[in-house]
This record gives C-alpha cells, structure tokens and sequence, in this order.
C-alpha cells in the first residue's frame, strides 16, 4: 500500500512519489536506475550503448548523493533535505540530461513531441503531463525542445516549484 506523505502538492512530494515507483515511501536503487532501462528500452536504445551504460553511472552518483544514510533506500526525510539547486547543478543535471541523451536519437540536442513524450512516461510522468509540459518548454511554437530548456524547467520545478512545466504537475 503506498505510503501517505502529508503535503503531497509540493514539487518535492511529486517527484519523490514518481521516483518510490512501489509506493512503500522509499526509492531503492533498483527503483531509481531502472529509470534509465526504462527510457532506454521507449527509445530503442541497446542497454549496452555507451549513452545508455553513461547514464547509469550518472543516476548511479545521484542514488549515492541522495541515499545519506547508505542503506540502499532512500527516504522522503532524506530526499528534501538533500534536494535543491546544489545538488541539482551536481548530480541531477548530468543524470536528466543523460536521460535527454537517450532520447535525443540523433544527437542533435532537440527532442520532438515524440521524443519527449516516450521519454518522459517512461521516466514515470503521465502522458498528459509530459504533452503539457511539452507545450509549456517549447516557447517558439517550432515542435521541439533543446536540452537546456528540458533542464532549466526541471531544475526550477524541483527547486523552486516554479517552472514553464509547472502547470504539467498542476502547481502554479
């Protein structure tokens, strides 16, 4: 049954939740890395590609960052006092984009709607969510988005809960 956090509307609540993919209020290292096999397989992509094996060793420093105790789970407790724009810049920065990565088939630092949707459900947010935020970070209307804005939003949601995609999570 999953766990209950009080203040669930919090942009530190939401992502925590997407990430305990169980519900048993922790992440697990196995929850977290499966993240990248999950992107990895909605792209296509070998699990053997170097993209692929980087973007594991990057979530793999995230889980070590965030897990303060380092028994293999990480708690909500844990998770918000480690969450925030330092840890962002030093480890989820080199994790979403290696995410990014896997999805930006061609490398050219673009995703389109596509892209971005199979990247994001397969990171744990909702369809509908990932099409809204799509909208929000694609500001000239060209059908895509470059890997700075994919971060740059992600960063202000988490930190700051104030983001083009914050209407994605419905936070305003």
């Amino acid at each position: 049954m999953p766990v209950a956090i009080s203040g669930s509307d919090s942009p530190q609540h939401r992502i925590f939740a997407m990430l305990d993919v169980d519900g048993d209020g922790a992440i697990t290292r196995t929850e977290y890395l499966a993240r990248v096999d999950r992107v990895a397989s909605a792209m296509g992509r070998d699990p053997h590609h170097p993209v692929v094996a980087a973007s594991r060793a990057a979530h793999e420093v995230v889980f070590q960052d965030m897990d303060a105790d380092h028994n293999g789970r990480v708690t909500f407790e844990e998770y918000r006092t480690w969450v925030g724009h330092d840890a962002f810049e030093r480890s989820c920065r080199p994790a979403l984009g290696s995410l990014f990565d896997i999805a930006d088939t061609d490398a050219d630092g673009l995703l389109n709607r596509d892209e971005f949707t199979r990247l994001r459900t397969a990171a744990g947010n909702a369809a509908t969510d990932a099409d809204a935020a799509f909208d929000a970070l694609d500001a000239d209307r060209d059908g895509l988005v470059d890997r700075d804005a994919y971060l740059t939003g992600i960063r202000d949601f988490v930190t700051t809960g104030s983001s083009p995609m914050a209407a994605a999570y419905g936070a305003r």
